[in-house]
Order: C-alpha cells, then structure tokens, then sequence
C-alpha cells in the first residue's frame, strides 16, 4: 500500500493516549514504526563562527520521510560544495505516532467500514510536532560559505510542509 498524502498529516491532532485500568499492557501504542530518519549529525565539528537556523512559521505536523528528504537535499549540496567544512544538524525528532484507518472500496465495503472495532486506526508513520518559531535544523559554518549555507537550507526547506525562516547567529 503506498503512503498518503502529506496534506493527509499535517495538521496537529491531539495524540491517541489509551490508559487501560484494567489490563495495564494494553495502555501503550503496539507496533509504532522505526522512523525514516536515522542520521541527525553530519559534517566535521569544529571552529565555525556562524550558525544558520531552519525556523517553522506555522504550527504544522512533519512526517518522518519529510525531515529525511530535507537532509539529504542539504547534505548532497553542502558536501558537493564545501566538503566537509560544515556541521549540520536536525534539531527536530519525530514522537508522534501517525494512524491511518484504511478505507475499503468494492463489494462489502459498506460493512467494512461500518466497525467501531480499532476505530483510531493503525500506526503508519511517525512525525514531528513543530509549534512556530520552532527550529528545526543548524548549520554552523565559517562566514565565507554564507550563501552556500543559505542555498542548501533553502533547499531543505522546500521539502517541508511548512513556509520557513532562515536565521543567521554569529558564534
């Protein structure tokens, strides 16, 4: 089955939190799968004297394969450019377990589809919560490379579902 859509996912919804006072075992989420997303460092670190940020303008729901695709856009770019004269990091970790209940079509389906039974559906995906003003990833380079720095964040940045602020600090 292919993934759904992203505008599927990126609105913040309250997390499904069963408390069983019963059976206690029961009071977790079975089966919540590995992120997409295993590296959060890459690049040398070193002496840099400038920090760029990726900062989220809207309150907004990013999912796992979002974050990866952005890194790796940036990593492709910063190390065709620079080398390994950078050090980049995602700041962001996705928690938030995505359910999708699958919708059935052809005959039957109204039956199907009719069950309360497993009603919030089953983990698919996991995301980032993001609030605005949140940061996302960092960049430290050397003040030389800021418009290499910039471009590759740019670029990350279009990868995500929310309209971005990049940010310049000095070290």
């Amino acid at each position: 089955m292919a993934i759904r859509p992203g505008r599927t996912t990126r609105r913040i919804e309250r997390p499904y939190t069963r408390v069983s006072k019963k059976v206690p075992r029961k009071s977790y989420v079975v089966g919540v799968p590995f992120p997409k997303i295993h590296q959060f460092e890459m690049g040398t670190k070193g002496e840099y004297n400038l920090s760029l940020y990726v900062i989220a303008k809207q309150d907004v729901q990013i999912r796992d394969n979002a974050l990866e695709a952005a890194r790796v856009v940036a990593h492709k770019f910063l190390t065709k450019t620079l080398g390994k004269n950078y050090f980049f990091k995602i700041l962001a970790f996705p928690h938030h377990v995505i359910r999708a209940k699958p919708i059935a079509t052809g005959a039957g389906a109204d039956r199907y589809s009719q069950g309360m039974r497993l009603a919030f559906g089953k983990p698919t995906g996991v995301a980032v919560q993001v609030w605005r003003g949140q940061r996302l990833m960092l960049l430290q380079i050397s003040g030389e490379n800021l418009r290499v720095g910039k471009e590759a964040l740019k670029k990350a940045g279009l990868k995500l579902p929310t309209p971005i602020e990049i940010r310049a600090e000095k070290i």
